[in-house]
């Protein structure tokens, strides 16, 4: 009966025992499961904020790059309205003196249409009634109101260019002249200003105008095949080749 009792004892012991040991041991093992899911948690965490931190850090490089972008663009600009500043600076001081500018240009313009009136009346007499017309009309042009002195500029400029022209070009032109007591009608050749000649259609009379008689004179009929082939080339109807042209000899001067 006493071992029977100790026994049962031990065994009443050992049931004491074992249920606080079951507890903790249950206790441990929800612990480490709430660890380990909070270790889970915290490591999805922590990916979300390294994922969000790569994300921030790209888009912070983008901005960099935009900004570098934009202050080089805005520099530009700068440079650019620094530029048109000094343009403005610029026309505005053209403007400024375009008042005195018209002051001395119009009496320039008045001795250019002048002079080049007596340019046609002292030159040799081709095209008189066009380049007569053109004088005048420089004439009227500087009394118009309406052109302003830039456009009269230009054109006063055009109408001796085409003067200039003349003299490093040859051509033709069809009409008469008046030559002892009658009226020829034929072709006119004109070589530069060197020599202006006229011929009729039958090539039985060919004159050449005389700048020191201001007449017309019969001109060597040796020089017809040279004034036909030179009135062709004025034509267009064959290409620009070398004839002979007359010309007065040299005079010493006195």
């Amino acid at each position: 009966m006493k071992r029977v009792a100790i026994l049962g004892s031990a065994a009443m012991m050992l049931a004491v025992v074992t249920a606080p040991a079951q507890a903790q041991f249950s206790t441990a093992l929800d612990v480490s499961e709430r660890t380990a899911r909070d270790t889970a948690t915290s490591q999805q965490r922590i990916d979300q904020l390294d994922d969000q931190t790569q994300q921030l850090l790209n888009e912070y490089r983008a901005n960099l790059k935009q900004l570098e972008s934009l202050r080089r663009y805005n520099a530009s600009l700068t440079r650019n309205i620094e530029s048109q500043g000094r343009e403005i600076a610029r026309l505005r001081e053209d403007i400024d003196n375009v008042e005195g500018l018209q002051r001395a240009m119009q009496p320039l313009m008045e001795d250019m249409v002048g002079r080049f009136g007596e340019l046609v009346s002292a030159d040799i007499p081709f095209s008189i009634e066009e380049r007569a017309a053109r004088a005048a009309r420089l004439e009227g042009l500087l009394d118009n109101p309406s052109t302003s002195a830039a456009q009269k500029y230009r054109l006063i400029v055009e109408a001796y260019q085409i003067e200039n022209e003349y003299g490093r070009t040859i051509g033709f032109y069809e009409g008469s002249i008046d030559a002892d007591g009658e009226t020829l009608t034929g072709e006119f050749l004109r070589i530069g200003r060197i020599a202006l000649i006229f011929k009729t259609p039958d090539d039985s009379v060919m004159r050449i105008w005389d700048k020191d008689t201001r007449g017309w004179e019969n001109l060597n009929r040796s020089y017809l095949q040279d004034v036909k082939y030179a009135l062709r080339m004025a034509k267009e109807q064959t290409a620009p080749d070398i004839f002979f042209a007359p010309v007065k000899p040299p005079v010493a001067a006195q």
